[in-house]
């Protein structure tokens, strides 16, 4: 590179950035999956489920559409730019900008979610009739407010994660996570599940606060210089809100897919939305901690990158290598348990009291309909940034749109309408809700990357890594088979961890007598720890 280029960061501290990420998405998932397996053993797959799980997800957009998306997309390329050039007044002065006008559009959206709440539903889950849709109407009013709480504190990852503050941010969520778990543990033995819902939904909004508050000393720390402002005529500014418009709108074409699977399980019997929440619960961690993880750290990096335009996109291909390989490591066995072990690893987490034996084979479908898709959607979120620290939000937009149609025509299809042309029961069509936006998800990244392509020159992995991990996946996949037949009448938890650890430790075998890097630093942790 050239004299004036910033030199690209060492891989291993990169690597140790996304090693923060994930740990923080890590606990706070492994906070989400006792969340869940709590909400599974009171409230199972019942209507008070149903109407939890549809009214969790409309005040939930806003924090995914201001999280890990149009705000993080918008705002770390143009601060954490700011700040690669030392120009500290400059960077707090957009902070604060984009925090005060955060705060007066979430002040409008909650309060429009909380009045027109009714019209919410009957668009989300047009499927509810009577109590149920009463019940999810009243718990919609009250998460909203929280939802604000958790869009705000995105603004604080923003901050955090642009002066590579990584575990705080995405740890952050356990605290929302543990406030709910203790409302269910609390009130879940003398509640009514429809009583229980309504307390959960409440403590939600407590750990939201609680979420937006513990990272706000440590944003006030790094940047003290930041004041509440709305100064709309500073360049700087100008250029986060021309990004976030599109940034917004792709995000929130990505959450109409999402949505649309909503809509779709409301028709399909009682039970099909929590069964799918559960699943979706599963299939999102790999994603979550091996896709954001991944991303989230090479975001900040890459947008801090200065050079030429060919030293540029040359610094950006050899990136992208990496992480798609560092993905795919993780993703591609992640997808081969969910087929083969889905329904212990469902059982193990979440089978006790309302929640039995079939309702965990109903997820190990979901989940196998997941596997079809998993590794092209996570490898879609390293585009993605890529383009965001490229500062081009419309490209992806454009290529979030032919997704959601995708999505929407295949989910008709496979969900609803395949089990009656096949004589198939209709509870399985869950399953074919998350294989159909598996296929769109393939699409979606086969489109981002050749646009990528076309602009900084080919990229990709080398030829011959993914056949070999996913035989190094079908190997441990076969260990784990035999070790859950083996252990078919232990109890649930028992039999998921031998499962899952058998299946684990083949993987790590065999990938090392493979000679494949990323297995080696597992296995120096692991020799470290012993």
């Amino acid at each position: 590179m050239s004299d004036n280029a910033t030199a690209p960061p060492k891989p291993a501290r990169e690597g140790g950035h996304a090693l923060l990420v994930a740990s923080g998405i890590f606990l706070s998932r492994i906070a989400g999956l006792v969340r869940q397996k709590a909400m599974a053993h009171y409230l199972g797959s019942t209507a008070a489920a149903d109407a939890f799980n549809a009214a969790f997800r409309i005040p939930n957009l806003l924090q995914n559409l201001f999280g890990d998306g149009a705000l993080s997309a918008s705002f770390i390329p143009v601060y954490a730019g700011l700040l690669a050039k030392d120009d500290r007044e400059a960077a707090d002065r957009v902070a604060g900008a984009v925090g005060t006008a955060l705060a007066l559009i979430c002040a409008v959206l909650v309060a429009a979610g909380v009045i027109g709440a009714p019209y919410l539903v009957w668009a989300i889950a047009p499927g509810f009739t009577g109590p149920t849709n009463d019940l999810t109407v009243h718990l919609v009013r009250i998460l909203f407010p929280g939802a604000g709480l958790l869009a705000m504190s995105a603004w604080c990852l923003g901050i955090l994660n642009s002066h590579r503050k990584f575990l705080l941010s995405y740890a952050a969520p356990v605290v929302w996570n543990f406030a709910m778990i203790a409302a269910l543990l609390g009130f879940g033995p003398r509640q009514s599940t429809d009583e229980l819902a309504v307390s959960v939904a409440i403590a939600s909004v407590v750990g939201s606060a609680l979420q937006f508050g513990v990272q706000l000393p440590v944003v006030w720390r790094l940047a003290p210089g930041i004041r509440p402002l709305l100064n709309l005529a500073d360049a700087n500014v100008r250029t986060t809100a021309r990004n976030f418009g599109p940034a917004f709108f792709g995000r929130g074409v990505m959450q109409i897919s999402s949505y649309i699977d909503s809509v779709l399980a409301s028709l399909l019997p009682i039970g099909s939305v929590a069964i799918f929440g559960y699943a979706q619960t599963l299939y999102t961690l790999p994603v979550s901690l091996f896709g954001m993880s991944v991303s989230a750290a090479e975001l900040p990096a890459m947008s801090s990158v200065i050079g030429s335009d060919a030293e540029v996109a040359e610094w950006l291909r050899g990136r992208l290598a990496v992480g798609l390989r560092r993905i795919a490591f993780f993703v591609i066995p992640s997808a081969a348990a969910f087929v083969l072990l889905g329904d212990t690893i469902a059982a193990g987490l979440f089978q006790s009291g309302q929640f039995d034996r079939s309702d965990s084979v109903r997820v190990w479908a979901t989940l196998a309909g997941s596997s079809v898709g998993l590794l092209a959607q996570t490898w879609a979120r390293l585009y993605s940034s890529t383009w965001y620290a490229l500062k081009d939000t419309r490209t992806p937009l454009r290529i979030a749109f032919i997704r959601v149609v995708l999505t929407t025509a295949l989910g008709w299809v496979m969900a609803v309408q395949a089990p009656v042309w096949f004589g198939i029961d209709a509870q399985w069509g869950v399953a074919g809700l998350t294989a159909s936006a598996g296929i769109a998800g393939w699409i979606e990244y086969i489109l981002l990357r050749r646009a990528l392509d076309a602009r900084i020159g080919r990229t990709g992995i080398a030829a011959g890594i993914i056949p070999r991990l996913w035989g190094a996946a079908a190997v441990a996949g076969l260990a784990g088979v035999l070790v859950k037949l083996g252990t078919s009448t232990l109890h649930p938890i028992v039999a998921a961890t031998l499962t899952c650890g058998a299946f684990g430790a083949t993987y790590l075998a065999v990938t090392a007598a493979m000679g494949m890097e990323e297995v080696r630093p597992i296995l120096r942790k692991l020799r470290i720890r012993r």
